[in-house]
């Protein structure tokens, strides 16, 4: 007999455009995921933020992150410039117990980091809008609560991620506002509505995310503190 077909690896990819309040389009992201047969993925995200809106600089950030089949985060890579000049590049690994990080930035110079942690963190924030999205993995559905906490880690604490990048630690506070149908120019989508963080820092507010079906496929958030909307325009699977 002959042998059984090798289990095939998923693709899928899009763009995401990032739409200012009065000001129209501020930045965009292409996003390209690929799934193996045994549940790891790795994206791969191109994101830019136009000049004159959050910083005095065209901001572009090139990211790939690698998680397992339980979405816990293995390894990561980011690279950011602005105004063409090079403003620092890391490499990220995570385990149980620990994060680590080498990397080299035009500020600090070249540098290697490794921090001790409870447990494997959750979620790593490398600032794509995809990478927000991916945080809710660490929502647990068997619990009934529609309050949840869980730990994570990010590569900046700034808003655009324009610093670093370096470890940073952290933790999702989220709420589930339920199931919502929602269109945007790539569709209309069966999602779930989430808002996170849950914070009570004045004039910072969370943001509202919307996301569809297993791969957690970004589809809009809302994002008040930055007068920001942020819509899937594109999307393909293969």
């Amino acid at each position: 007999m002959p042998p059984s077909a090798a289990p095939r690896r998923r693709h899928y990819s899009g763009r995401i455009n990032y739409i200012g309040d009065g000001i129209g389009e501020r930045g965009r992201e292409w996003f390209d995921v690929t799934v193996e047969p045994d549940g790891t993925r790795t994206l791969r995200a191109k994101c830019e933020i136009d000049g004159s809106v959050v910083h005095n600089f065209h901001l572009l950030r090139d990211v790939t992150l690698t998680l397992d089949a339980k979405w816990l985060p293995l390894d990561a890579f980011v690279r950011i410039t602005a105004n063409g000049k090079f403003m620092g590049s890391s490499w990220f690994r995570f385990g149980d117990g620990f994060v680590e990080c080498e990397g080299f930035t035009a500020g600090e110079g070249r540098f290697s980091q490794r921090v001790s942690v409870q447990s494997w963190p959750h979620s790593f924030g490398a600032h794509p809008v995809v990478c927000d999205i991916w945080h809710m993995a660490g929502w647990n559905w068997s619990n009934p609560s529609k309050s949840q906490r869980w730990n994570t880690s990010m590569s900046s604490p700034l808003s655009s991620g324009a610093s670093g990048p370096m470890i940073g630690l952290s933790s999702i506070h989220a709420e589930y506002l339920g199931k919502e149908n929602v269109t945007v120019p790539a569709g209309t989508f069966d999602t779930h509505h989430f808002v996170y963080p849950l914070t009570k820092t004045p004039g910072y507010t969370p943001e509202h995310i919307w996301y569809a079906g297993d791969d957690l496929l970004f589809v809009k958030l809302r994002w008040d503190h930055l007068k920001t909307t942020y819509e899937l325009v594109e999307y393909r699977e293969g």
